[in-house]
Order: C-alpha cells, then sequence, then structure tokens
C-alpha cells in the first residue's frame, strides 16, 4: 500500500476516532438520587415549615418538577420498575421480602443499556433486588456496586447487629467493614465514581437508605428538631433527611467543581411514602403530608406519590412545574431518549419518555392511567390491593394491612374488593375524603375493565418462571448465602425465629459444603437440608450457633431447598444456609 493511501487512512481513521469521542464526550451524565421513604410532604420546596432541604430544592428550582408523579407504595416494586420503565408485575417484584422482591433475571435494566452504550456505571446504597446471583445489580448491568444487603442495614440478610454506624456493606460483591455513617458512606462512594469518570459518560445512582427505619442518626441532625418540640420518631427522621440534604449539595457541588454541571442530567425522587405508624389509610397530624392521605403501603395519594425533579441545564428550562401524569416506568425510557441509547426492538416498556415534554416539542403527555398493586408472596392476588391512578380519577381497593396475608382471596373475597372500591375526583378532592364510586358506576366500570385487561396481560407476560431463583454453585458466584429474607412458603412470613420456610434454588451438579447458621440452641436436637430427593440430618448440642454438613453432592436443576432445626417438639429455621461449591 502506498504512503499516500497510508495516510489518507490514518487520517479516516483519526477522524472516525474523534467523531466517537466527541460524541462520548457530548452524552450527558446522569446522577440520579433516589431516598427510602421520603414522603412527599418532606421537602422546603412543598412548604413544610420545619424541614428545610435547599439542596433538594434547588434541583427543583434549576430543572422542572412533576407535581403528578407517581410511583408504587413500596420500595422494591418502586426500584423494578424505576429500573427497568416496566410495571413491576411483569418484572416479578410485587413486594418487599419472601421471594417477592426478587427481579427475574431476564430483566433488561437501564444500567446494562448505558453500560453496553459506553457509560460507566455505579450504585451506592439500596438495592433491594436480590442478594444473590443472578439478581445482583453487578448482574444486572452495574459496573461498581457499594451496597447493603436485603431490604435495609439490620434486617434478616445482613450479619447480625449491623448498624448504620460502621456498617457491613458489600463493595464489588465483596463484604467489608466501613467506617462512619452509612449515609455518608455512599456519598463519599458516589463522590469517588463521578471523579474518576469525569472525563466519559456516567450513570451515579445514589439510593440511599435514608429516612428508611430503624431511625439511627447522630445528635447533630436530630437535636435542631428536638429543639423545635418535634415528637422524637419525627426529629430524627428529619434529621435524615437533613444529613442526605447535605449530601446530595457535597455531589450538586462536585459536578460544578468539575465543569460537568450543565451536561449532567440530575434526577431526584423517593421510593414510596412515608413510613409513621402502622396505620395506612387515614390523615395523620403528627409528620407534614400536603394533607394527601395514607402513608407507605397505601394505595392513597401520599402512599404513592413521590417528588420528581430533574435538571439538565443544556436541555431543560428552570423552575417548570408540570401537572402531566407521569410515573417510576418514565424514568428509564426519559434517560435513554435523553441519551441517545435506542431501546432493544424486542423490549417492551409500559413506561413513556418525558423528553418531548420537557424539551417542548409536546405541551402534555398522553391520557393513560398508572396501574399499582402489590401484596405479600410472589402470587399475584386479582382485584387486592391495587389503584388505577388517571390525571383526574382513581380507582383504588384498598387494604389495611396488604402484607398481613398471603393468601389467594376466594370468589366471595373478590366480589366484596369489587363491592368496595372507591373512585376519587383527585382534582376536586386531592385528599381522597370523598368517595363517589356510588355516584359514577360508569367511570368505576370503566376503570376496572382496565384494570383487568391490564393484569390479564401483566401476569401472561409474567410467565411461570417465578419467583425468581437463586444459583447455587456457578462461577460467577460460587459461595452463596442464603438467609430468612430470601425465603418462601406459608410459614415464612415475618422474621421470628419460630418460622422456617424454604428457598427456590437453581444448583449446579457439585461437591458442596453447607453451613447452618443459627441462634444459640437451646438445647440438643437435629439440624436436617432436604434437596431433590437429598436429605441429611446432624446433631445440634446446646449452645451451638452452626453446623456443618461436608461435601454433600447436589444434583443439577431448579428445586426447593430446605434447612431447618428440630428441638422436639418444636421445629424452626435457620438465620443463614452458606452453600460453598468446593470442587
Amino acid at each position: 500500500m502506498s504512503f499516500l493511501k497510508l495516510n489518507f487512512l490514518f487520517i479516516v481513521l483519526t477522524l472516525s476516532f474523534a467523531v466517537q469521542n466527541n460524541y462520548a464526550q457530548k452524552r450527558p451524565n446522569i446522577l440520579l438520587i433516589m431516598t427510602d421513604d421520603q414522603g412527599v410532604g418532606d421537602l422546603g420546596i412543598h412548604n413544610n415549615d420545619v424541614l428545610k432541604t435547599p439542596n433538594m430544592d434547588a434541583i427543583a428550582k434549576q430543572g422542572a418538577e412533576f407535581k403528578q408523579f407517581i410511583v408504587n407504595f413500596n420500595c422494591s416494586p418502586t426500584r423494578a420498575s424505576m429500573l427497568t420503565g416496566r410495571d413491576n408485575y411483569r418484572t416479578g417484584v410485587v413486594g418487599v421480602t419472601e421471594t417477592s422482591h426478587l427481579m427475574k433475571a431476564s430483566e433488561i435494566t437501564i444500567a446494562k443499556l448505558l453500560s453496553e452504550a459506553g457509560y460507566s456505571t455505579g450504585i451506592f446504597g439500596k438495592w433491594h433486588l436480590g442478594d444473590s446471583y443472578p439478581m445482583r445489580p453487578s448482574d444486572k448491568g452495574f459496573q461498581e456496586t457499594l451496597i447493603h444487603k436485603g431490604g435495609g442495614i439490620g434486617q434478616a440478610s445482613d450479619p447480625p447487629g449491623n448498624s448504620y454506624f460502621n456498617p457491613i456493606l458489600e463493595h464489588n460483591n465483596v463484604r467489608k467493614v466501613f467506617d462512619g455513617y452509612c449515609d455518608d458512606i455512599f456519598a463519599d462512594a458516589t463522590l469517588s465514581f463521578i471523579d474518576k469518570n469525569k472525563d466519559k459518560p456516567f450513570f451515579a445512582f445514589y439510593a440511599t437508605n435514608l429516612p428508611h427505619f430503624p431511625l439511627t442518626v447522630s445528635d447533630k441532625w436530630a437535636d435542631p428538631f428536638r429543639k423545635m418540640g418535634l415528637h422524637e420518631l419525627n426529629a430524627r427522621t428529619y434529621g435524615m433527611i437533613a444529613n442526605v440534604d447535605a449530601n446530595i449539595g457535597r455531589l450538586l457541588a462536585k459536578l460544578k467543581e468539575l465543569g460537568i454541571e450543565d451536561n449532567t442530567i440530575v434526577i431526584f425522587m423517593s421510593d414510596n411514602g412515608p413510613r409513621t405508624k402502622r396505620t395506612k389509610n387515614d390523615l395523620y397530624p403528627d409528620r407534614y403530608s400536603m394533607n394527601l392521605r395514607g402513608t407507605k403501603t397505601s394505595v392513597y395519594e401520599n402512599g404513592i406519590r413521590s417528588p420528581f425533579f430533574i435538571k439538565w441545564s443544556e436541555k431543560i428550562a428552570q423552575g417548570v412545574k408540570y401537572t402531566n401524569l407521569a410515573a417510576h416506568i418514565d424514568v428509564m425510557p426519559t434517560l435513554l431518549e435523553a441519551c441517545n441509547v435506542p431501546v432493544p426492538n424486542n423490549l417492551k416498556l409500559d413506561g413513556i419518555s418525558l423528553m418531548p415534554l420537557l424539551n417542548g416539542e409536546v405541551k402534555n403527555l398522553p391520557e393513560r392511567e398508572i396501574f399499582i398493586q402489590g401484596h405479600a408472596g410472589s402470587e399475584p392476588f386479582k382485584y387486592f390491593h391495587f389503584t388505577v391512578r388517571g390525571q383526574r380519577y382513581k380507582l383504588i381497593s384498598p387494604t389495611d394491612d396488604p402484607y398481613g396475608t398471603i393468601r389467594r382471596p376466594t370468589d366471595a373475597d373478590s366480589k366484596k374488593l369489587i363491592a368496595n372500591l372507591e373512585l376519587y375526583d383527585l382534582e376536586k378532592d386531592s385528599s381522597e375524603i370523598n368517595n363517589i364510586a356510588k355516584q359514577h358506576p360508569d367511570i368505576v366500570k370503566s376503570l376496572l375493565i382496565k384494570y383487568e385487561n391490564w393484569f390479564d396481560k401483566a401476569i401472561k407476560d409474567r410467565g411461570q418462571d417465578w419467583p425468581q431463583r437463586i444459583y447455587l454453585g456457578t462461577s460467577f458466584q460460587k459461595n452463596v448465602q442464603l438467609s430468612r429474607f430470601d425465603w418462601g412458603g406459608p410459614g415464612a412470613f415475618g422474621n421470628q425465629l419460630n418460622k422456617f420456610g424454604y428457598w427456590e434454588v437453581y444448583s449446579t451438579a457439585s461437591q458442596y459444603r453447607i453451613m447452618l447458621r443459627f441462634q444459640k440452641a437451646p438445647k440438643s436436637g437435629m439440624a436436617y437440608i432436604k434437596y431433590k430427593g437429598v436429605e441429611k440430618n446432624v446433631p445440634v448440642l446446646e449452645g451451638n450457633t452452626s453446623v456443618i454438613f461436608d461435601n454433600i453432592e447436589l444434583p443439577a436443576g431448579p428445586g426447593r431447598f430446605e434447612a431447618f432445626l428440630k428441638f422436639d417438639p418444636i421445629t424452626t429455621g435457620v438465620q443463614f444456609v452458606d452453600v460453598e461449591r468446593i470442587n
């Protein structure tokens, strides 16, 4: 090849790489901020007269706010929908524990699509969609991960005694003790990730676990609210939110310091309504709620409405407030369009992109309804604890304690649920005080038919492969910890120590070392494991806290893994099962 041709080829390749690099630089960064159990009233910008949130408020003031933004009434379903752009029932996630929070391995997340498009992706904080392969954030497109296990620090999936201070966390799937307060640790990791990836597009998911129970926070943050005379629970809650707000200020300052503020999309939202009392469906005077009814786990507005602020200086006007109905399922399609990343042809999204509204191409979003439902257990229940949320009218089937039962409603139950449906005109009655179902049976019937069609289609799309199985003995995770947080069965609901359940798993044929861990045995008994025809038992001595089953051959395939203790006549579950592939 002549020198001239070689020189020409070099120029073409150089220009090509330059164009690709320029394209990569122009793609926006993303900082997605999600708080845990922060109500729509827990913001200064929403006229909370005791809680000031200047940094959260700044995102709204420097960008746009959606005043009618809907999420699920509980954390895992919201997170599954937000990350996939799909209704939570399609993802396999209907609840928050006992197999109902395990997202299907086949689900495609925004992190995966952005990662494949050249983005650096990281999550820092709460995941709550499965602790084991193939459901971990590292299995779903996140390249950098720093998370707590399960649904919260100190829950059944955590080492006993884990705390918000100096917590045990998992960094890139390796367990480690960290120094400091959990939210500060997550914010520090987010800052480091942004700094490390400042010269290429990144997706940073700061998923703080605050202000979720337990309400653990330093006096530095809680004392100012105690001095105002607030109830102790509110003082701690507001102190936790103030801590998060300060860390958001640090994140925003870092973007400005690095000169990438204008080309970074910043989103602020919560995963569900506020948790206060265990009563779900009433107004309450002890925490500002913008006169909205309900709390976390309620299908009333204060359970499912979230703050949603989005700023992007290069594209979105400042200070705009939208009353258009939008939802968690819209986050993924919005960000994909903003980043010029196509949706795969075979991927069905339930959400829509908000970008045409945000950049002024359209004045309104299409008329539609948002469907929210959830309960205990992984099996979907028709007509139970759902809402059809339209722009104006809202149909609901409320249940005071949706996680108090996992029993499928009988035909008689379903008829009763349908007979007691409630309808509200949110334009006239945002507090959902006046049930107008009897005055407008035609609207009730229309929305109920839409719900039935949605439910039937969502369940069909979800398929039969649920709950999602935990894989044992793969090259991706040879040592698997099973906890009571992920078990199933009618005896598994709740975390009482006399409960016992089973794990739905998929095993690689191999030899395993299996350790059962539990609280100190009150007397001598027996420990058992059962799986696909394999049944073993070993003695438990009084005072033991663990037993080991060595060189256990497990067959390949799907099955139900059981591990339990017997102290005649009591049968009880264990806290953890460590399954280690040894050959």
